[in-house]
């Protein structure tokens, strides 16, 4: 019998997190699409892989795009709010993760959603990529984009790419050291040569880089309390059991803090824990080299986590047990395991520009890293083609159109790797330096009809580790279906796309505008944004290394601004009152010892927020100063997060 054949202008592989994003998007943009999934769920990352307490992009300036449109959503469906767990200041049942994005799918006319499809074959005339061959029908796209979890369009259409670590510089490395091509049943799988001067990166390749030449996967699993009254069902123990290598896990924080990190609202806990937990890694390169031990390797993954499973309710008793009917369907039965791995690293592409450690670290003496500019050439050359500019113009443009905001955290189980700090303190916590994607990232060198939008961007292994973040990946899916879009609307290819337009496109989304430039004081709600947006796109060189447009500069432009009740957050609808004393233990490390209400009377609670405004108040504020102010308690993290304050 023969596959059918469908058309259509846009088609995405891969319901992940950028997957989904950029088929929303693509869609939204009013051109005809397909999303082809693997998994009954939507969202990869958010969703099927269980990551229900997700990092990076945590503050207000940062929550735009379709991740600010999705945490706004869950704050008006999740009961209860988001202040549950201490790794993450959004914590949620995947479950209505997973129907936001259904929902959103199934509002679009336009987008034809199948799930239950792999990729067996790529098609493609010349450079030119046409479109993907499945099980039970093919399709034909002006733009294919590859949303799958490890990169599986990039080998399967030999489009070139990176898999594993590269070597600080070509000084003192062999002639064929991490160049190796290896040819596999399911496609190439490329160990870089390339030489990026990371300061993270190896000199030379070490046991490091040959036991894990990505970052470990997890396989999460979702634990319940079934109360002191009653007993959960025993967790099976599963082939080659060793509790030893789990000893220890949570030594450093203690039972209840340990339980407490991924804690979910109903009483579930998100076990996604590094330190002797369910991270697993060995013969972690089984994933690139065919579908064989691709599963062989998934097994083992899983076996791992149900051992880790096991071990917590053998340590601390029979009060916790696996969740039910948490995922559709699951290897092991019950619905608690999730349905696919949490993968931190994927194939990577070979693009127009590659993100490396450098462009994720601050600038010196600043809070934000550099802008990406067009040195790499590919932009000028581009309007040279389509004669926007003379030849041997050099006038530079920024090419960002994502911003991410997450310290470089690499996993590799049992060893501890440091990589350079890129951490700040604002709003009285911990939080990443704020970088950008360029839109070069996406784009192949010479492959046409074809961009990425997950974790397969152009980038460093070192510099995976702050690209990979959930809010980030989304943000990138929906400047990716935004691009793919436009290349259909004006009969491009994705590297002749002039970005300006696609910058243009994103920050005058009517229904979840984007951040190109990171701001930390303007969030998109703000009257001044989208001008300052703007201005800094024409004046890159005015963009200042402390990431906040000056008092007297926002007056350039100030607007009617609305009163702050007008501009609530969904998260400032559930702010309660508390009175107390401030006090400052350190820079940006603040407490207030509560005096009202009357039940939390004499209590100690961490300040935080996520508001530039209250940041700004908390910085001036002076010990022993009575507050008044306006927020939400997180009971995990022993923090009162402020949506906005008054001295008394």
């Amino acid at each position: 019998m023969v596959n059918p054949i469908l058309t259509t202008d846009v088609l995405v592989v891969g319901g992940g997190t950028g997957g989904t994003a950029a088929a929303i998007q693509a869609a939204r943009r009013g051109v005809r699409t397909i999303l082809v999934s693997e998994f009954p769920w939507l969202g990869g990352m958010l969703t099927s892989a269980g990551v229900a307490a997700p990092d990076g992009n945590e503050l207000a300036a940062f929550q735009t795009g379709l991740w600010g449109a999705f945490l706004r959503e869950l704050w008006h469906r999740q009961e209860g709010g988001l202040d549950n767990s201490w790794v993450s200041m959004f914590s949620y049942d995947p479950r209505i993760g997973a129907q936001i994005f259904a929902d959103w799918v199934q509002q679009l006319p336009n987008l034809k959603w199948i799930a239950g499809q792999t990729p067996l074959e790529v098609l493609r005339q010349g450079d030119c990529i046409t479109g993907v061959r499945f099980a039970d029908f093919t399709v034909h796209a002006k733009i294919t984009l590859d949303g799958t979890e490890l990169g599986d369009l990039l080998a399967l259409a030999d489009v070139p790419h990176l898999w594993g670590w590269e070597l600080r510089s070509a000084q003192g490395s062999s002639a064929d050291s991490f160049s190796l091509r290896r040819r596999f049943a399911n496609g190439i799988a490329t160990l870089s040569r390339s030489h990026f001067e990371e300061p993270s990166a190896p000199i030379s390749p070490n046991d490091l880089t040959q036991r894990y030449p990505v970052q470990a996967p997890t396989w999460i699993v979702i634990l319940k309390d079934f109360g002191t009254a009653e007993v959960a069902p025993e967790i099976p123990i599963p082939p080659n059991y060793s509790p030893e290598q789990f000893t220890g896990a949570w030594d450093d924080y203690g039972a209840e803090l340990f339980m407490n990190y991924g804690r979910l609202p109903g009483g579930l806990f998100m076990i996604n824990w590094p330190i002797h937990g369910n991270d697993y890694g060995e013969g972690v390169g089984r994933l690139v080299e065919s579908q064989e031990l691709r599963q062989q390797f998934l097994q083992e993954a899983l076996w791992h986590t149900q051992g880790f499973a096991r071990f917590i309710q053998t340590q601390l008793g029979r009060r916790y047990g696996l969740a039910d009917n948490i995922f559709p369907h699951s290897l092991l039965g019950g619905g608690a395991y999730a349905l696919h791995p949490y993968y931190r690293e994927s194939r990577r592409l070979q693009g127009l520009d590659t993100v490396r450690e450098q462009d994720i670290l601050p600038v010196a003496g600043g809070r934000v890293a550099a802008l990406p500019l067009d040195g790499a050439g590919h932009a000028i050359a581009k309007r040279c083609r389509l004669g926007q500019i003379a030849s041997g113009a050099t006038r530079s443009e920024i090419t960002s159109i994502a911003v991410g905001n997450y310290p470089n955290d690499h996993h590799y189980p049992g060893v501890n790797f440091p990589l350079k700090p890129k951490s700040i303190r604002w709003g009285g916590r911990w939080t990443g330096t704020p970088f950008t994607i360029p839109y070069g990232s996406l784009v192949p060198i010479s492959t046409d009809g074809f961009l990425v939008c997950e974790k397969n961007i152009s980038v460093s292994h070192i510099a995976n580790g702050a690209t990979r973040l959930q809010p980030l990946v989304m943000n990138i899916g929906q400047a990716a279906g935004m691009a793919a879009a436009l290349c259909v609307e004006l009969r491009c290819q994705p590297r002749d796309l002039p970005i300006r337009r696609l910058q243009e496109a994103l920050l005058e989304n009517s229904v979840a505008p984007s951040a190109i430039i990171p701001l930390f004081n303007l969030p998109a709600n703000d009257p001044n944004w989208l001008y300052w947006q703007r201005y800094y796109l024409d004046h890159p060189e005015k963009y200042p290394i402390h990431g906040n447009v000056g008092v007297k500069e926002l007056k350039i432009k100030r607007l009617n601004c609305k009163s702050w009740e007008d501009k609530l957050q969904p998260a400032s609808l559930q702010a309660s009152t508390f009175t107390g004393f401030f006090q400052r233990r350190d820079q940006q490390d603040y407490i207030l010892t509560l005096t009202e209400p009357i039940i939390h009377a004499g209590q100690t609670w961490i300040l935080i927020t996520l508001q530039p405004e209250v940041d700004a108040q908390l910085e001036a504020c002076k010990n022993q100063q009575r507050l008044t102010v306006w927020g939400r308690l997180n009971q995990s993290g022993g923090w009162l997060v402020i949506e906005k304050m008054e001295a008394v």
